[in-house]
């Protein structure tokens, strides 16, 4: 019995034991404004069901897009706004069950049919053959990677469950990357010409969109894995100065 207390980690904190404060997390509060800015200016327009607000027109003679289109963007926000809670250190802390329910709604109700219907309003973006390429790609990497994340779950395999999640949230917030990207990318490419662009089928705009969800997707998943490296560093570093210590 005594054996079995020893190999088991207690899953509550000790009364006394040291909690990080706010400002050791200074990403937290950044993040969620960052998510809570964008989804403010994005969603609204949907909520409106009017296709004439949608920012991405609907590609002739596929009457269904617009809902498609609509449902994605829903299941999105559902997607970005549970991830800020699964990410927050002292929310998974202090709150498991609520972490583990929260886990739940972002694969089921925001990743999983978020992926899907991103793939199929995705392969008829009016914006080129390459930013459907791209799209097509991050919703697959989306879908893969979450899913694995949520099979780890299932298995209690806890390590690489957080690891793969954590790909998947940076998937999550490639939607606000692509787009700061894209724009940067337009203005240092065309200048003064940004204002004379008609629309998702003028070249230039082609040009510049396939650029920013390419290298903005990229771009996120390079710092997931840089930030995983550097947390398996940080163990490997600990766990050597616990050896030199015995």
């Amino acid at each position: 019995m005594s054996s079995t207390v020893e190999r088991t980690p207690s899953k509550i904190s000790p009364p006394n034991a040291p909690r990080t404060r706010f400002w050791r997390r200074p990403w937290i509060g950044p993040l969620m404004l960052l998510a809570a800015t964008f989804l403010g200016l994005a969603v609204p327009r949907y909520l409106t069901f009017d296709p004439a607000q949608a920012n991405v027109p609907a590609p002739e003679g596929f009457e269904a897009h617009y809902g498609l289109l609509v449902a994605h963007v829903l299941c999105g926000t559902v997607a970005m706004v549970t991830a800020c809670f699964q990410i927050w250190p002292a929310f998974r802390a202090r709150h498991p069950g609520a972490h583990r329910v929260m886990g739940r709604v972002y694969v089921l109700a925001g990743v999983l049919p978020g992926g899907l219907l991103a793939i199929a309003v995705g392969s008829l973006s009016p914006f080129g053959p390459v930013v459907r390429a791209a799209n097509i790609t991050l919703a697959v990497l989306w879908l893969t990677v979450t899913l694995m994340g949520f099979r780890m779950a299932r298995r209690r395999r806890i390590a690489e469950h957080r690891r793969w999640m954590v790909r998947s949230f940076a998937l999550t917030f490639a939607i606000i990357t692509t787009r700061v990207v894209g724009m940067i990318v337009g203005f240092a490419m065309y200048g003064e010409q940004m204002a004379e662009i008609s629309g998702p089928t003028d070249p230039r705009m082609q040009m510049f969109s396939g650029i920013g969800v390419w290298v903005g997707m990229m771009l996120n998943i390079v710092i997931a894995e840089w930030w995983l490296e550097r947390g398996t560093a940080s163990q490997r570093a600990a766990r050597r100065r616990r050896a030199v210590q015995r």
